[in-house]
């Protein structure tokens, strides 16, 4: 396959966007930086866990009740000045410094580019535009359409019946490992931010 027929699917969080920004929060509200990791971790691992028992709730909500939790177990008391400053400094995330160039060059070469974010739709929008990166992305999806989380098999395939393509013209990009191999599953080709090509380990094939 030419490389330019090849559709290129951004992860959003953290593979475009930083979410390092939001350290300073965690830094002042728990006194530990790394809190910033283990809130992110759990918000991932409470939406995975909503997919597989067949529920949902938006990635925003799942996020506000993942840093609750963290207070919680941290003995911890937010404030409501605390937790809008968390959600506006989110919202407010800037692309990492490489993106804009590395879009550039993609777009100037001639490959069209989407988006598939856990974030719903219109946050994803306005985030994407909030950092100045949302005109080069031809498309952008949400696993809100389908209401499961990747790595879901439905987010990727609805992907791929919106372009009305096959597996093999979509590569995806992501900065988590989990998020490639559930795209491979899906027939998709898959890259890590590093440029990595990914393939499904042995043990995820028997």
């Amino acid at each position: 396959m030419n490389s330019r027929e090849r559709i290129l699917v951004f992860d959003v969080n953290e593979t475009l966007l930083d979410i390092s920004v939001l350290d300073p929060f965690f830094e002042d509200a728990f006194h530990d930086v790394y809190a910033r990791r283990e809130w992110f971790i759990n918000t991932l691992l409470n939406s995975q866990s909503l997919t597989l028992s067949g529920q949902f709730a938006s990635f925003d909500e799942i996020g506000l009740a993942a840093l609750q939790m963290l207070g919680q177990a941290r003995n911890v008391r937010l404030s409501q000045a605390q937790i809008d400053n968390f959600t506006v400094t989110k919202s407010r995330l800037p692309s990492h410094p490489e993106v804009c160039e590395a879009l550039e060059a993609l777009q100037s070469s001639g490959f069209r580019v989407v988006t598939l974010s856990n974030s719903g739709q219109a946050p994803s929008e306005n985030a994407l535009k909030s950092a100045k990166i949302d005109r080069y992305f031809q498309r952008l999806f949400s696993v809100e359409q389908i209401r499961r989380y990747k790595p879901a098999f439905g987010t990727y395939e609805a992907v791929l019946g919106n372009l009305n393509v096959s597996p093999e013209r979509l590569r995806l990009i992501a900065a988590h490992p989990w998020d490639t191999f559930g795209a491979m599953a899906a027939g998709l080709a898959s890259t890590d931010r590093a440029n990595r090509k990914r393939r499904i380990p042995a043990w995820q094939t028997t």
